[in-house]
């Protein structure tokens, strides 16, 4: 007779839990999950899924307006936001029920609603108790609002996917890649857009030049982008729409404020004080590289640990952990290298260091930047500017950093991520015949070293 109900008791499933949660009962283990939101997490439901099917959406814009120089006239076509929230949530769905079968299949025992941890081997969901050997906390992240008056009329990404009608204008709060992605979907379509942020410049983290180039690509877009701008209060008018009033003393009126701030650790109410799991200040479990919180048989991982916050990183970090828990297979994850996107309009993506951080490691680096209107842009009449950097250490010829504003950016360094991760040199670039006439070969093509 087992000593608990379960080997494995996920708490939150979405992409790192389900993960961990079907690769350990794959292995054998006895494994129950609960979830109290939706099935998928953040990603499926509020974040990564939803945001990239309105990012595509909003760039149709932009696409009708290009063909017109390919001979394409313009037939009328109008937005109808209803339709794309519709859509939007068929496929989520459909989406939750793969999850959902994909736990069915692999014989996890699924509860719907709230877990807590009662003891180091209880867990309570509703009336219901059930014993555990093993915790995995994997129940990600929450978006913050300021604490200022009138917050109650902000919004976050999670309401933003469903919104009742598109206002006429909207101001979005943040410099980060949320904020910068909702500003570009509501610009695409057709809302008069501000994007008011704290900091002197948005994207605070990536490469300097990605982050000039980003600005100025989206004001292209009519967007309005306020720097030095912090909120202060809000005020719901009788007219039905918001007065944001800054620090610095001016005052907006706008139809919709959405406040892309920041996320922290979704742990509220999970029972951690009955078990005295150690966390950091923002309340991020703290883990060591097997995940194992200071509780000896309870762990954490994903968003919750607030390290790196990406679904991909969240399924690795759950494939290390069924194969070192219930594989016997001891893996430990490598954070060099992660490769990152944000879907604003044009797309950023980049993998590696910065020129900051490079120089900062390396005692001499190169840099080769370039520039340019893409091919599509010549007939379309946009202005768009593409951006594609290396950074090399100039001892060993490796490329440390690959950075990249244009079309398509995540699809290109998705590939150029497996080149860094195996040690290319910039001679190996310059060697690589390159693929004409696409925008990718630039990245090949590169030779002349720019002034720091």
């Amino acid at each position: 007779m087992p000593a608990f109900d379960f080997d494995l008791f996920v708490i939150g499933v979405g992409s790192g839990g389900v993960r961990a949660a079907r690769m350990s009962a794959q292995y054998g283990a006895r494994v129950a999950t609960a979830e109290d939101k939706f099935m998928g997490g953040t990603c499926v439901n509020v974040g990564c899924i939803p945001k990239k099917l309105f990012v595509y959406a909003s760039h149709f814009k932009d696409d009708f307006e290009d063909a017109q120089g390919y001979g394409w006239q313009p037939s009328g076509a109008a937005f109808d936001w209803a339709t794309l929230v519709t859509n939007k949530d068929r496929e989520i769905a459909r989406l939750n029920g793969i999850y959902s079968g994909l736990l069915d299949a692999a014989g996890v025992t699924h509860f719907t609603g709230r877990a807590r941890i009662l003891d180091e081997h209880t867990i309570t969901v509703g009336e219901e108790r059930v014993t555990t050997e093993k915790i995995l906390i994997a129940t990600g992240g929450w978006p913050t609002k300021q604490d200022i008056p009138g917050a109650e009329h902000l919004l976050t990404s999670n309401e933003a996917f469903y919104l009742k009608q598109l206002p006429k204008k909207a101001l979005v709060l943040g410099g980060g890649y949320i904020a910068v992605e909702f500003a570009g979907i509501f610009a695409g379509l057709g809302v008069d857009t501000e994007l008011a942020y704290r900091g002197p410049m948005l994207l605070r983290g990536f490469d300097d030049d990605v982050r000039q180039q980003v600005a100025q690509e989206l004001q292209k877009k009519g967007i309005t982008l306020s720097f030095h701008s912090t909120l202060s209060a809000v005020e719901k008018r009788a007219e039905g729409d918001f007065l944001a009033t800054f620090e610095e003393g001016r005052s907006v009126s706008t139809g919709l404020i959405l406040a892309a701030t920041g996320r922290k650790p979704a742990v509220a109410d999970l029972g951690l004080e009955n078990v005295q799991i150690a966390q950091r200040e923002n309340g991020a479990i703290i883990v060591d590289e097997d995940y194992r919180t200071s509780v000896e048989n309870i762990f954490a991982l994903g968003d919750v640990t607030d390290r790196i916050q990406l679904t991909p990183v969240a399924i690795e970090e759950a494939m290390c952990f069924a194969s070192t828990q219930f594989a016997g297979v001891r893996k430990v994850m490598n954070y060099d290298g992660i490769a990152t996107a944000v879907f604003c309009q044009p797309n950023v993506a980049t993998v590696g260091l910065t020129e900051e951080e490079a120089r900062a490691q390396y005692a001499a680096v190169s840099i080769y930047r370039s520039s340019f209107r893409a091919l599509k842009t010549t007939l379309s009449g946009s202005q768009e500017q593409t951006l594609m950097k290396l950074i090399v250490d100039d001892e060993t010829d490796r490329v440390v950093g690959i950075h990249m504003v244009g079309s398509e950016a995540g699809e290109i360094i998705q590939g150029l991520a497996v080149a860094m991760k195996a040690g290319a040199t910039k001679t190996m670039f310059d060697e690589t015949v390159g693929i004409h006439p696409t925008a990718a070969e630039e990245f090949v093509t590169m030779r002349t070293k720019v002034d720091a």
